[in-house]
């Protein structure tokens, strides 16, 4: 979506936009009504300053629409089409590895109460399994704190990857 685009959408069709990056309404109402962006880099430099202020709360409520690491997810939404796409090198990984996060989650969502999660875009099986494995690790409150700055890695990834400055077609 043109940038343009975004900035003149009715506020329901942009809400609709913006939840598939993170749904956490107060987020997304705050990114909606600061409308319009000069730029994409002015987008995601206001909703990456207001995800810095999400709470444990946030991160909960956020969580429903992310699937485990190495799960298959079904569904034609944006919201699934976008984790098969961040989580597509999970689709080559080693038996290994498909066995050691499948144990890791298990192990992180008796021990945290909620699914991992992680930026799987751009890194290896290998490198998610290392991760899953160090953060089993965490104090509680600080496994809280890196798994809302994965949900903003995650939420920005997903606004640069829909909207964009080039008019449609220049890509």
């Amino acid at each position: 979506m043109h940038l343009t685009a975004f900035n003149t959408a009715d506020a329901g069709d942009a809400t609709a936009v913006v939840r598939v990056w993170a749904d956490i309404p107060g987020w997304v109402d705050a990114v909606v009504a600061g409308r319009p962006y000069a730029d994409v880099d002015a987008l995601a430099a206001y909703a990456g300053n207001l995800a810095a202020t999400w709470s444990p709360a946030d991160l909960e409520q956020a969580l429903h629409a992310h699937p485990r690491i190495g799960a298959r997810v079904s569904g034609e939404d944006a919201e699934a089409a976008g984790s098969r796409r961040e989580q597509a090198a999970m689709s080559t990984a080693a038996d290994e590895d498909v066995a050691a996060i499948a144990a890791g989650n298990a192990a992180y969502e008796e021990r945290f109460g909620r699914v991992f999660l992680i930026r799987a875009a751009g890194r290896t099986p290998g490198e998610i399994r290392a991760e899953l494995e160090r953060r089993l690790g965490n104090a509680p409150d600080a496994e809280t704190l890196e798994a809302t700055r994965q949900l903003a890695e995650i939420a920005l990834l997903r606004l640069r990857g829909a909207v964009t400055d080039e008019p449609e077609g220049t890509e």
